[in-house]
């Protein structure tokens, strides 16, 4: 995720997520228009490694903070409701999702996150992924901008 923010720094901002036109969920042209910015970032912080306690303060203090994950399971794919947790799913970060809160849920801790793949994926596009084991990845590369 710290890239996309090297990148928002060094282009003088991001518009808004309307300016970009509709999301199709695959590769294609950025439509990246420097007229129309929203807002832009003076520039990032990277939560410590791992650091679950530091991952909670930086949502609480900061808001929304980019994470990277493990999102190649068959189980993560067609995830439907519920808090996921998987063994299997581990550290080979290979998908940047954004964690918007954390909580508890019968006695199990989790994580908010907001995917990219639509409303018709997970629960309107968010998963509840367990806090176990740093189920994902999910704390391994963390990062939030610093707002100009």
């Amino acid at each position: 995720p710290w890239r996309a923010f090297k990148w928002v720094k060094k282009h003088g901002g991001i518009p808004s997520a309307e300016a970009y036109g509709p999301y199709r969920g695959q590769n294609g042209y950025c439509h990246y228009n420097s007229t129309e910015l929203l807002a832009n970032i003076t520039g990032y912080v990277n939560v410590p490694a791992g650091d679950v306690t530091a991952l909670r303060a930086a949502i609480f203090k900061n808001g929304p903070v980019a994470v990277s994950i493990d999102a190649s399971l068959k189980s993560f794919i067609f995830y439907s409701n519920g808090i996921y947790y998987d063994p299997q799913c581990g550290e080979s970060l290979n998908h940047a999702v954004l964690a918007v809160g954390y909580g508890v849920l019968q006695e199990e801790s989790y994580w908010l996150i907001k995917n990219s793949w639509s409303t018709f994926w997970g629960n309107d596009g968010y998963i509840l992924l367990s806090m176990q084991d740093n189920n994902c990845g999910v704390a391994s590369a963390a990062t939030y901008p610093v707002l100009a």
